[in-house]
């Protein structure tokens, strides 16, 4: 089997195959594993392309990490549910307590600082009427609009539900699927405790998961080849399967029984075009997709630096060029990182209009108006990381792909296949599951 893609879809797949007991060849065309959550070297940091933040509602991606023998505990930082400003007087301060659901959103409710009765009151209808509608619309629409029919105060839409939707979807809410930010909170405030979990990595992305994952097919007798690009497929007379990249590498001069193609979504697109097969027509993905960037700005100060919580939320204003979302204090998190600070900026493309020099500087400049800290407005150093295709506009009924394609022996995977959640870990992780299960009882019948 062969794998195309070695980001966290891609790396499942491979250790899925691996397990069912298959041969796995994981193809990887960057030198890092993880695509587009994947480590970056950065002044003598092991840090991240894109600071991320996961679920504890996230089951096949902590599954995933259970199996590979990665420690939970030393690879992620686990805090209760939480919307804390660094300031309550035009903020909030929202603490889930570690009791049984949903008692511990009740009681979070009633301690919260910053929200009137009538927030308070409109957060518990939310919650109230979502549950008996259990999490479903009949008819998708935006977030936006979802917000309205609940009849949501403007503070508690501002300071909670319009970033939680950012954070999750990357799409703003006047454009970003109700119905896939109800499956999302179904999972996590709408289940058990622990679900609700918000979990930081202490690890880079790579080692997280990918490194692990690759080790594994290793050991099981499979390859990952690195720096290698495929270019196209070909599909032979006996149904096997040849790659072949500009360089026309001799390793990956074989024939497999399968396929996985666990790119994005236009690479994707771009090679199932090239399969050239005279019995079969090549497959293709029809859906459209449009994009929104993630940029994470990383501010190193003195090491004695230190926020009284390992992450704030910010409120993001842009008429002030106050840009900044969620900020991360990477020193709570790893030893080595004490006094830097990764300032998380979601579908950020009016942001990334501004070159990294004044986005760096308007997020410093933010920090110390909103901690009330001169001495954040000056870092000793500053980098701008955008992904500018970071993930697809999660826009209401958008009709996306399957894993299974026209020809038996050959599945997509992605967070962009059709599923549940947004473009997420959590959904990656699923996709290359599901598509290396696919394969696997296709291949057996």
């Amino acid at each position: 089997m062969a794998v195309i893609g070695a980001g966290w879809a891609g790396c499942s797949a491979a250790t899925r195959l691996s397990e069912l007991g298959h041969q796995v060849t994981l193809i990887e065309a960057a030198r890092t594993l993880g695509g587009r959550a994947r480590r970056v070297e950065l002044h003598d940091h092991a840090l991240d392309n894109g600071q991320h933040i996961l679920l504890g509602a996230y089951s096949a991606t902590l599954a995933l990490m259970k199996t590979l023998g990665i420690d939970r505990t030393s690879a992620l930082l686990t805090l209760p549910l939480q919307m804390c400003y660094p300031g309550t007087e035009s903020g909030m301060h929202f603490v889930a307590p570690k009791l049984p659901a949903p008692l511990h959103l009740l009681i979070a409710l009633l301690k919260a600082k910053g929200l009137s009765r009538a927030d308070k009151l409109s957060l518990a209808r939310f919650s109230t009427t979502a549950r008996w509608m259990d999490w479903q619309l009949h008819q998708d629409c935006s977030v936006s609009e979802l917000l309205q029919r609940f009849d949501q105060t403007e503070k508690l839409c501002r300071l909670m539900w319009i970033p939680l939707c950012i954070a999750a979807l990357n799409t703003p809410p006047e454009r970003a699927s109700a119905q896939i930010f109800l499956n999302v909170l179904r999972d996590s405030l709408g289940a058990k405790r622990a679900t609700s979990d918000m979990l930081i990595p202490r690890l880079d992305l790579s080692r997280l998961l990918p490194e692990a994952a690759a080790r594994q097919i290793q050991q099981n007798g499979g390859k990952v080849l690195l720096g290698n690009a495929v270019k196209s497929l070909t599909l032979n007379t006996d149904q096997r399967w040849q790659c072949e990249d500009s360089h026309s590498d001799p390793a990956l001069a074989q024939n497999w029984d399968g396929i996985i193609v666990a790119t994005d979504a236009e690479h994707a697109k771009r090679l199932l075009a090239t399969i050239d097969n005279k019995e079969l027509a090549a497959p293709s993905i029809s859906t459209t997709f449009s994009y929104e960037p993630i940029t994470t700005c990383y501010l190193q100060y003195q090491s004695s630096l230190q926020l009284p919580r390992a992450f704030y939320a910010l409120e993001d204003q842009p008429e002030r060029q106050h840009w900044g979302q969620f900020v991360f204090d990477r020193g709570q998190l790893h030893a080595s990182q004490q006094g830097l600070l990764a300032v998380v900026v979601s579908a950020s493309g009016a942001a990334i209009e501004h070159s990294h020099a004044e986005l760096a500087t308007a997020i410093a400049k933010q920090l110390a108006a909103n901690f009330q800290r001169p001495d954040l407005a000056t870092p000793l150093w500053h980098k701008v990381i955008s992904e500018k295709r970071a993930t697809y506009s999660c826009t209401p009924g958008l009709v996306r792909p399957e894993n299974k394609t026209s020809i038996s022996s050959l599945f997509i995977a992605g967070d962009y296949t059709a599923g549940d959640y947004p473009a997420t870990l959590e959904a990656a992780v699923r996709s290359g599951q599901q598509a290396a299960s696919q394969l696997h009882q296709q291949l057996q019948a």
